[in-house]
């Protein structure tokens, strides 16, 4: 059921960002690079568990990560990092 969620949520501000890209001055460039820049949190998000057992890619990586930390990291690259940029251009 939290998978579910995750997805679904994760998919609607992914979309919010797909529309706020297609808005702008040069949307053909703007909706390629958002598609790439959300490429690893949405598969942090949707795939958390299985990237999670994966181990040995780089040295130090000797055991298994719980799913839903990958998924919170995912969550944070998601959202967190553009609020983070949001409030730095603010003040």
């Amino acid at each position: 059921m939290l998978t579910v969620v995750n997805r679904l949520l994760s998919l609607g501000v992914a979309g919010l960002y797909l529309w706020a890209a297609a808005h702008t001055a040069a949307p053909g460039i703007a909706l390629i690079k958002t598609l790439v820049h959300l490429t690893l949190p949405m598969a942090c998000i949707w795939f958390g568990d299985t990237l999670g057992e994966y181990t040995g890619f780089m040295s130090g990586i000797t055991n298994a990560t719980p799913g839903f930390l990958v998924a919170f990291g995912g969550w944070l690259v998601l959202v967190g990092v553009p609020l983070i940029i949001i409030a730095l251009s603010y003040s």
